[in-house]
């Protein structure tokens, strides 16, 4: 998101402090409400609402008319269609097409090569994403639910912080594609648009930053999840355990999991890596210790998960992070 203000020659730190955010904490997640008001800080100081990572800007305002373009629609496909009909001429850097095929549709996202030659540069990246999660983001406010994306192939190489895609987006995401394809069930574009002129002047205060807030309730299930197998470690809960902290029953668990893109599994491994991540970098305990913590039998067990979700082990990552030269 930063990418464009230093290519304008712009100092981000001065946003960063109104919005409360420290990049030096690399083991604290964003509260989204400040990535929202860093959001909305960015497009004030560009004059850009795509942040300055397009050949050309996408002017303050543009948000707000892309949504008016959508009221009236009878259906979220035509909703869905007048966007990328606007999209189209506020975004030329990028091709975006809807494609209906049988059960399935896709929304596909390719860009023109002005993007840079680099398919993995941070910015061409955070363009992409951002631009599925504003169309995402606002298809799902005017149908008043969450739309479940059933598989995302994204543009460029699998990124380093890969497996948060299955909190974002969906678990089922993969990388290296020719294009950004998003698929979800057809049906759902039949679904009638619920919002009108009152309830979008109350949606755009706050907004284009408001966008990154929105249904954070379609994961809901999956954040309350990753809590209480956090706040229960070393204990290692099972699914079983946790549908009944829950109240709900297993099957009914894993069902609501995999409505919101997500699995049991994935969320178990993708909360240990996080806390491993952060107490390697900011103590000096001991590997057998912190695999202890986190509910590992063994510390070889925890050893083998942590080379797969990084590709170093835990000592390599302590040098790296803490930027310590490893013994010859």
């Amino acid at each position: 998101m930063l990418a464009g203000l230093g290519r304008r020659g712009l100092d981000p730190s001065p946003l960063l402090a109104r919005a409360g955010i420290d990049l030096a904490e690399t083991d604290t997640r964003i509260a989204v409400e400040r990535y929202a008001l860093l959001y909305n800080l960015c497009v004030e100081a560009l004059e850009d609402e795509a942040f300055g990572l397009l050949p050309e800007p996408m002017r303050p305002g543009s948000f707000e008319f892309l949504c008016r373009a959508l009221l009236g629609a009878p259906t979220l496909g035509e909703a869905l269609r007048r966007a990328i009909r606007f999209l189209r001429i506020v975004l030329p850097a990028f091709r975006i097409e809807l494609r209906v095929a049988g059960a399935r549709a896709e929304l596909l996202i390719d860009d023109d090569g002005s993007l840079g030659p680099a398919r993995d540069a941070p910015a061409r990246v955070f363009a992409y994403e951002w631009l599925l999660r504003l169309l995402h983001g606002v298809a799902s406010w005017f149908v008043a639910r969450g739309l479940a994306l059933d598989a995302v192939a994204f543009p460029y190489a699998r990124p380093a912080h890969a497996d948060d895609y299955a909190l974002v987006y969906t678990e089922h995401s993969s990388f290296d594609a020719p294009l950004l394809a998003a698929r979800l069930q057809a049906n759902l574009l039949e679904l009638p648009l619920r919002r009108d002129e009152a309830a979008l002047v109350g949606f755009l205060d706050g907004a284009p930053g408001k966008i990154t807030t929105l249904y954070r309730r379609d994961r809901e299930m999956v954040f309350r999840v990753r809590d209480i197998l956090r706040d229960a470690l070393p204990q290692n809960l099972s699914l079983e355990e946790v549908a009944e902290r829950l109240h709900v029953s297993p099957r009914t668990l894993h069902r609501r999991l995999e409505e919101e893109g997500s699995g049991f599994r994935n969320i178990k491994e993708a909360t240990r890596r996080d806390i491993a991540y952060a107490r390697l970098a900011k103590t000096r305990h001991p590997i057998a210790r912190i695999a202890a913590e986190l509910g590992y039998a063994d510390p070889s067990t925890f050893y083998r998960a942590f080379v797969a979700w990084s590709g170093v082990s835990p000592e390599r990552f302590r040098d790296q992070a803490t930027g310590r030269k490893p013994p010859p």
